[in-house]
């Protein structure tokens, strides 16, 4: 009886293999698909593909494990130049030569691009930045038109990286019509400005490093004639950042005895500002300006500050909501702006 119950389950078991190899065969093909899959999305220009009896021929060298490996390389750490990901990645069992890694990383959409700069941000700061974005949400358009926004930038007589570009033939690399006088300090001058929605108000060329007395200078001499050309006899609140010298307790009872509200404002929140941008709209106007020395540089800024419109500071002013919830969004880290 026992040989007879043995026979049968033996009977049962082998007709299951047939079944077992069966989804076995079913799940690995599923997997490879899957996974060809994930390499078309990844990088459809390198696969090779013809129809040979109904099968995809794919080349070995650029299998998808190898090039998920790849992506893996670069999301680990986006920083590495051509040659450490190429060293890394054959390292990893993929024949590959340096040209070939460049041009992969470039059909999945990886590009070479200079990194935006952003502020370093605490997660105490990134809670505080999203607390003060939520409690801004609701306000209006005309909340924010009674706000001057305030802030200091450094203006330098350079043009980018590299410098201006000379037209020259083969051999005149060292004439001296087409050289360029290299200074190890530059001049340079630092500004104070203010804008709101009706425009902006007077710059201040600042001489020294701005401590607490200076900046209170700046506020009397500066920003309160921007208050009266902006707002005339009306109510506004002013912002600033958490420098130094704009927190001092000094400054704080300045503000005070001007009767002077001032919004509570996130540190290391520029991208909160629509006055960091109007910075960048005057540096951009003045990129084919050539000034030769610091007089020159702070007329080629004056200038240009005059040429800004209200209608530019109402429609910097008109994306406050727009920053304000991509803040929220991104839970209090670095926005886009």
């Amino acid at each position: 009886m026992k040989m007879k119950n043995m026979s049968m389950y033996n009977t049962q078991l082998s007709k299951r293999r047939p079944s077992t190899h069966c989804t076995r065969r079913e799940r690995h093909k599923r997997l490879l698909l899957k996974r060809l899959a994930v390499l078309r999305a990844l990088c459809p220009n390198t696969l090779m593909e013809r129809q040979r009896e109904g099968t995809t021929v794919v080349r070995k060298s650029v299998q998808a494990i190898g090039i998920i490996a790849l992506v893996r390389i670069v999301k680990k750490n986006p920083f590495k130049n051509v040659g450490e990901i190429h060293k890394e990645w054959t390292a990893a069992g993929v024949s590959a030569s340096r040209s070939t890694t460049k041009r992969r990383l470039k059909d999945m959409g990886f590009n070479c691009r200079i990194p935006r700069v952003k502020p370093l941000l605490t997660k105490k700061q990134r809670e505080k930045r999203l607390t003060w974005a939520k409690e801004k949400k609701s306000w209006t358009a005309a909340e924010w038109s009674k706000v001057m926004f305030s802030d200091e930038s450094k203006f330098c007589i350079s043009f980018g990286n590299r410098g201006p570009r000379v037209w020259r033939r083969t051999g005149e690399a060292q004439d001296p019509r087409c050289l360029k006088s290299s200074v190890k300090f530059p001049p340079s001058v630092m500004v104070w400005g203010a804008m709101s929605s009706a425009g902006v108000g007077p710059l201040c060329f600042l001489r020294s490093r701005v401590n607490a007395a200076v900046y209170q200078q700046v506020l009397e001499h500066f920003m309160l004639p921007a208050a009266d050309l902006l707002y005339g006899d009306g109510d506004f609140k002013f912002q600033q950042d958490l420098a130094p010298a704009h927190s001092a307790k000094s400054t704080r009872a300045w503000f005070t005895d001007h009767g002077i509200s001032v919004l509570n404002w996130p540190a290391n929140s520029p991208d909160l500002s629509p006055i960091e941008n109007l910075w960048g709209i005057v540096k951009r106007k003045m990129q084919n300006a050539r000034p030769k020395n610091a007089e020159e540089l702070k007329a080629t800024i004056g200038a240009t500050w005059a040429l800004i419109t209200p209608e530019q500071c109402q429609k910097l002013m008109d994306s406050m909501p727009r920053r304000i919830n991509a803040v929220i969004e991104a839970k209090g880290a670095p926005t886009k702006y």
